[in-house]
């Protein structure tokens, strides 16, 4: 297991009833939604890096990323694909 740090955060009240409602592991679910942010801000900053040095995305590379995702998304979640 990894190392934790306990940490206050202050949320609207709206949201700790939801998160209360969703789920019984609050800083789990929350540790899970900050790691998919850093994970989505820094390819974010990658796929800047690429296109400073490459230029941009053409169409075609765009459709193709694109298909491959949500084709893999499919294959991950069937039941959500349907």
């Amino acid at each position: 297991m990894s190392a934790t740090t306990r940490i206050t955060v202050t949320l609207p009240t709206e949201q700790v009833a939801e998160l209360k409602r969703l789920t019984d592991n609050v800083s789990g679910y929350v540790a899970e939604a900050v790691a998919r942010q850093i994970r989505h801000q820094l390819l974010g900053e990658e796929l800047r890096r690429y296109e400073d040095e490459h230029g941009a995305f053409t169409d075609e590379e765009l459709a193709a990323a694109q298909a491959r995702i949500f084709d893999s998304a499919a294959r991950e979640n069937p039941a959500s694909a349907a």
